[in-house]
């Protein structure tokens, strides 16, 4: 089953074009790396799939689970089931985990036409997905990302998509300024939420994070488009010679 049709998709920003005639599908429980050098159009693309408005699409589509994205907001993208873990999280200080992703879930459960979750309910669940991601408690009671090191902010974006559990998820370059061992909590929390409902796009400079996670499919990116794809080799080859023969 095609979860995500991405189709002859072009996208500017300050009359700039920075996707050229993107193309790519993406099979439910499929995990798919884009891989390329700076400025060749990834994190665009991923801004773009999530619902940026910063960026202009001048043509193309994007179709998730036979909805348009390009007609829906960030909201209706998120409650649809589309999650992305950003590159730099940001702080929002004053707004507290515990009750943001009770919210947040409750908020898509109803989107789902499910029945939302209870206080004590919740609680136990996000006990056990924290402990899972060796997330202490008192960070729980802390606000978004205050005061949170590098491997801490994507430690809790891997918490946010554990307990909201995406079908769709985007990861922009989540192993950048990790170090190994924070590199490994994050990735083991990624493999532990992996199963044949849910799919990725994973942007990436490093083989690392491949090794841990090991996609399907890997495709390179420049000036805006894909120009090779195959599988975890080619991110061995990448890792060896760099972009030149691309």
């Amino acid at each position: 089953m095609i979860f995500l049709n991405i189709n002859n998709l072009n996208v500017s920003i300050d009359g700039k074009k920075i996707i050229d005639n993107f193309n790519l599908n993406i099979n439910q429980g499929e995990i798919h790396a884009i891989m390329g050098p700076n400025g060749s159009g990834k994190s665009t693309l991923a801004n773009v799939l999530a619902g940026n408005e910063d960026y202009e699409i001048i043509s193309g589509k994007i179709i998730f689970k036979d909805h348009n994205l390009l007609d829906l907001n960030i909201e209706e993208r998120a409650k649809l089931g589309i999650f992305l873990a950003f590159q730099y999280p940001v702080e929002i200080p004053g707004v507290n985990i515990t009750p943001f992703l009770h919210a947040s879930l409750n908020s898509k459960l109803k989107n789902q036409k499910k029945e939302e979750i209870d206080s004590l309910s919740f609680a136990k669940l996000l006990r056990k997905k924290a402990e899972e991601l060796s997330i202490s408690s008192d960070m729980l009671k802390r606000s978004i990302n205050t005061g949170f090191s590098g491997g801490e902010k994507k430690r809790y974006e891997i918490l946010q998509m554990s307990v909201l559990n995406p079908e769709f998820t985007i990861f922009d370059e989540t192993d950048s300024g990790l170090d190994v061992d924070a590199l490994k909590i994050v990735t083991e929390g990624i493999n532990k939420f992996k199963n044949k409902n849910n799919s990725y796009l994973i942007i990436t400079h490093y083989q690392k994070l491949l090794d841990y996670i090991k996609p399907d499919f890997v495709h390179v990116m420049r000036n805006g488009k894909i120009v090779k794809s195959g599988n975890i080799s080619l991110a061995s080859e990448i890792e060896k010679s760099g972009y030149k023969n691309f």
